[in-house]
């Protein structure tokens, strides 16, 4: 596994994707297709904040795909960098990992519907855009802009861009090997971006525009070399729209206001 030190921060994980392009590009081509078939799945159901998810068959086979789409490019580095670690030679122990990171958010995925619909069942329609939606909207994302500079954001980040300190630290071998350090890569991710992804469902979870916005963040966060400078652009884009949520929703590009009549209006989370 060579003897570089666990903090190397994401020099390693550059290294290996310059090593592993065939590896690399199959999961940037795997997100592509996440985004045309997200794309075509979420055509015209933008409801704006707190839209409705659905059946859980159809929102949980759309949030899986999703994540792939949003997450894989971030992640290839690190994929490729476990495929440089591993003793075999095997291409399917690389895709077995990400398919363990894609574990993790699918039962985000599924803990976010249950979420929506128990408690459509026990507050109603109170996320109706005239009723407390907008104002639960825009204390998410100001909430989500806190937790940027919090100290748990700040480790599972961490974990994000110091990807061999994590793979050394949670090695198993072989196929459910694989899977179980993937999964808890998958883990220390949602750790990291649970509040965007919460942002995402108070802007408008249907809205490819704020999903590859969000994803957009994401990646800069983990990627980009200044990880202070990310941190803090992110919590200040977050407060800026908490605050245009709350004050003058209508001045935020690519929101769909419920009841605006720009789109098709699927009903609130959970009904």
């Amino acid at each position: 596994m060579g003897a570089v030190a666990p903090r190397a921060g994401l020099a390693p994980a550059f290294s290996a994707a310059r090593t592993r392009l065939g590896l690399v590009a199959l999961l940037f081509a795997l997100a592509a297709a996440g985004w045309w078939w997200t794309k075509h799945e979420m055509a015209g159901m933008d409801a704006g904040p707190w839209t409705g998810l659905g059946t859980f068959g159809w929102f949980f086979g759309v949030w899986v795909v999703m994540m792939a789409a949003m997450m894989f490019p971030s992640v290839a580095p690190t994929v490729a960098l476990y495929a440089r670690m591993t003793r075999e030679r095997s291409q399917v122990l690389p895709l077995l990992f990400s398919a363990g990171y894609l574990v993790a958010w699918a039962g985000v995925g599924a803990g976010a519907f249950a979420i929506a619909v128990g408690g459509s069942r026990l507050a109603g329609d109170v996320l109706a855009w005239d009723r407390a939606g907008r104002w639960v909207a825009g204390a998410t994302l100001v909430g989500a802009a806190v937790y940027e500079l919090t100290p748990l954001k700040d480790v599972c980040l961490g974990k994000c861009r110091s990807p061999l300190g994590f793979l050394l630290g949670a090695w198993r071998d072989g196929r459910a090997g694989a899977l179980r350090m993937g999964a808890g890569h998958g883990a220390w991710c949602v750790g990291c971006c649970w509040a965007l992804m919460a942002s995402l469902f108070a802007l408008g979870v249907m809205s490819v525009a704020w999903m590859a916005f969000v994803a957009a963040l994401i990646a800069a966060e983990k990627t980009i070399p200044h990880r202070r400078v990310a941190t803090y652009a992110t919590a200040a884009i977050l407060l800026g729209l908490g605050v245009l949520m709350l004050a003058a929703p209508e001045a935020i590009p690519a929101l769909t206001i419920p009841g605006g009549g720009s789109a098709p209006h699927m009903g609130q989370m959970g009904s």
